[in-house]
Parts: C-alpha cells; structure tokens; sequence
C-alpha cells in the first residue's frame, strides 16, 4: 500500500481541514495508507519522507525555514510525489517574507496564484486539453462557479485542463517533473462544495494517484 502525507494547515481564508479531510477520504480510496501533518517540521524527517509516496500540500499562506524547505525540495527531487489543490499549494508561500523569497517552492510546482477577477461565483468551463492522461480519464468539459484563477505559471508545465480570460488560455490543472519526482496541481477548490464536485473529485484522485512515486 502506498504511503501519503498530507501537510495541513489552518487559515482564517480557506476552510483547509474539510478540504484535508476530502483529500484523505479520496486517497483512502485510491487505496493509499494516509497520515496528517500539522507542522512543516514533518520535512525535517528525510527518513519519513524517503518511505512517503506522495505529499499532499494543504496549507495556505503558511510560513517556512530554509532547513525545513530544504528536505522538502529534496525528497520530490528523489521521487516523492507532490500534488495539491487551489491555494492550498498554488498559494502557499505567497504572504510572507519567508515564503515570498522560496522562490525554489514556486518553481517546483510550476506555478503561483496572482488574481481571482470577479472573487467567488465567477462561472466558466474547464475545458479537458488532454484526454489522454489517466488524470482526465472519464471526465469531460465542465462548468463551475467559484473563484477563478489566473495564476503565474512555468512554461515547463504540462496542462490537462485549462479555462479562458478573454483571449488567453489559462491552465487550470497540469503536471510536471521536478528532478524524479512528479507533481500534480489543479486551482479548483475555494470551498468543500467545488472539491466535491463529481469532476472535480475524479480529477484531484486521479492527479494524486498519478502523481505518487
């Protein structure tokens, strides 16, 4: 049985525990051993980490060392897996001085929040871009209502899922290679009621078993 840490934090923005609780439910589904982290001193373990599968980012504007960061970089670089949803992992490190100069967190994930125009409620189609991966499999275009994201991304990013503001096409969900290790990212996921949408759930559990060593 595969092994997932998922490391959560609470922030007065985002209800994080009921979305770390959906996540659990999901991976145990997948079939995955789970364990909950509430400190980034979990990183400080490199022999935990070296026996964990995948981690599951869920903490917002949380706040990091550099020797905590260290062996995080490290363990996805040796293979762990790395996936995580909306600003859980896509804004993690964005409001403090800390987080704000881990630039290396950004670049391994691919990406960074910037904006949400329009806050929550804004509708719009996730269109599916690759309907080839086993991420998107069984899941077709679909509509929400929730915030939007225009994020800041890597070009190295592989999209599966984008939307459009305009004339520009924005990734929504996407895959990447960060040295052996595979990381998973989608920005759908404000509120309990936007994970568990039947889509939404499907891709989140199909990019977390996806992502996993």
């Amino acid at each position: 049985m595969k092994k997932a840490l998922i490391v959560q934090g609470d922030c007065p923005c985002h209800p994080s525990r009921a979305i770390a609780d959906i996540l659990a439910e999901q991976l145990q589904a997948a079939e995955f051993e789970v364990s909950m982290a509430h400190s980034m001193d979990c990183f400080l373990d490199r022999a935990r980490l070296a026996e964990t599968d995948l981690l599951v980012m869920n903490w917002h504007m949380a706040t990091i060392t550099h020797q905590q960061l260290a062996p995080f970089l490290d363990a996805v670089r040796d293979g762990t897996g790395l996936a995580g949803i909306h600003g859980y992992m896509g804004d993690t490190l964005r409001t403090t001085p800390i987080f704000r100069n881990e630039h290396a967190y950004e670049w391994m994930i691919g990406g960074q929040w910037v904006s949400h125009p329009g806050d929550d409620g804004v509708t719009y189609t996730v269109r599916i871009v690759d309907a080839r991966s086993p991420i998107t499999a069984g899941i077709d275009d679909f509509t929400v209502s929730t915030e939007k994201y225009y994020m800041h991304f890597d070009p190295a990013i592989h999209p599966v899922a984008v939307t459009d503001f305009d004339e520009i096409v924005m990734p929504i969900a996407w895959t990447k290679g960060y040295g052996r290790g595979r990381i998973f990212y989608h920005s759908l996921g404000h509120r309990p009621n936007i994970v568990q949408i039947p889509e939404v759930l499907r891709l989140t559990r199909q990019g977390m078993a996806w992502a996993a060593r």
